[in-house]
């Protein structure tokens, strides 16, 4: 494995470089002298260690010989290069085959143990405090990038270890954007502001999308809009549960939309898994007739959005069981007005 969040989740390593070989001879993990210290304290006993400058690849390559009854290595055909692939299948291989595997340990990571959520949960609250704080600053006249300082400024001292993804801050026309890049433009008065984000505590992370107006009431296009998304997210919170599909589990918001006309303008899926990653399995599409797990950590976030006009999405974090779902997200999902 050479997936960082897998290599994670299996041995506690925390650093962005190394491989993992799991078999019944051996646990060996492969890195360099930047994580010599860090591997022996996050990976203790756990597995063989290796530190080694040349590449991680060429030195597994050379231990091999070692395992003799290693005949065969799955590899994350979803991670690996094509030049790392190519070295593989080449003479350097030796009698060793290499076959290409995909969303093994993924599968693994879909239902998440008790501390798992605990983390999860403690990063929604991490996340939840920094937005508390920078949507207090937040005034007409400000630029995007001036509200997301705040914003990341405040994770920082609420506790974030890092960013999850680069901040979405989104303003008037912008906001219909989904994933709109944080830009220099300057908050309007009346402007939607639409703010997705995340935090990371022990690795896990959060996804939390707020929808505001800055510095003057909505108006009635705008009221009406938002409240169908909390409507649809309302139906989606109070029904979803283990067991559903993924497609059902959508259609839960998707119909309060459609019914109310908007459905043509809700374009992307209700949510996606959560957890080492800020995208994982399972997901709740139109397209995904797999059953959603106990135990899945899923985002709930519908959206409208108008080019030229503007968006909104409100966006929680749940954790599913066969009763229901459990909100690891706590801010208000009222259209809240800034400045």
């Amino acid at each position: 494995m050479s997936h960082p969040p897998n290599i994670r989740y299996l041995t506690g390593f925390s650093g962005s470089a190394g491989l993992l070989l799991v078999c019944r001879q051996v646990v060996l993990f492969i890195t360099d002298f930047r994580y010599d210290t860090q591997s022996r304290s996050e990976i203790g006993a756990l597995a063989r260690i290796v530190i080694d400058g040349s590449g991680t690849w060429e030195r597994l390559l050379k231990l091999l010989p070692e395992y003799p009854l290693v005949r065969s290595v799955g590899f994350e055909s979803h991670v690996v290069t094509v030049r790392e692939a190519e070295r593989l299948s080449g003479e350097g291989a030796g009698s060793c085959r290499f076959q290409p595997k995909t969303d093994v340990v993924e599968g693994l990571r879909i239902s998440k143990a008790p501390e798992e959520v605990d983390a999860i949960r403690a990063a929604g609250t991490v996340a939840t405090a920094a937005l508390e704080e920078a949507s207090a600053g937040v005034r007409a006249g400000q630029t995007e990038l001036e509200v997301a300082a705040l914003l990341e400024a405040a994770l920082r001292r609420h506790g974030s270890e890092d960013y999850p993804f680069p901040s979405i801050i989104a303003s008037g026309p912008r906001s219909a954007l989904p994933h709109a890049r944080t830009s220099a433009r300057e908050l309007g008065r009346g402007d939607f502001l639409l703010v997705d984000f995340g935090a990371t505590v022990d690795g896990y992370v959060s996804d939390l999308t707020r929808t505001f107006v800055v510095g003057a009431p909505p108006t009635a296009r705008q009221a009406e809009v938002f409240g169908v998304v909390r409507r649809a997210q309302q139906a989606a919170l109070d029904g979803l549960r283990s067991g559903l599909s993924g497609r059902q589990g959508d259609a839960l918001a998707r119909d309060v939309i459609a019914e109310a006309g908007h459905g043509r303008a809700f374009g992307h899926s209700l949510g996606h898994g959560l957890g080492l990653e800020v995208h994982e399995a399972p997901r709740l599409a139109r397209t995904v007739e797999q059953s959603l797990p106990d135990d899945a950590v899923v985002t709930v976030e519908p959206g409208i959005y108008y080019s030229g006009w503007g968006g909104v999405r409100i966006e929680d974090d749940v954790v599913l069981g066969s009763g229901g779902a459990t909100l690891l997200t706590q801010f208000p999902r009222d259209l809240l007005v800034l400045g």
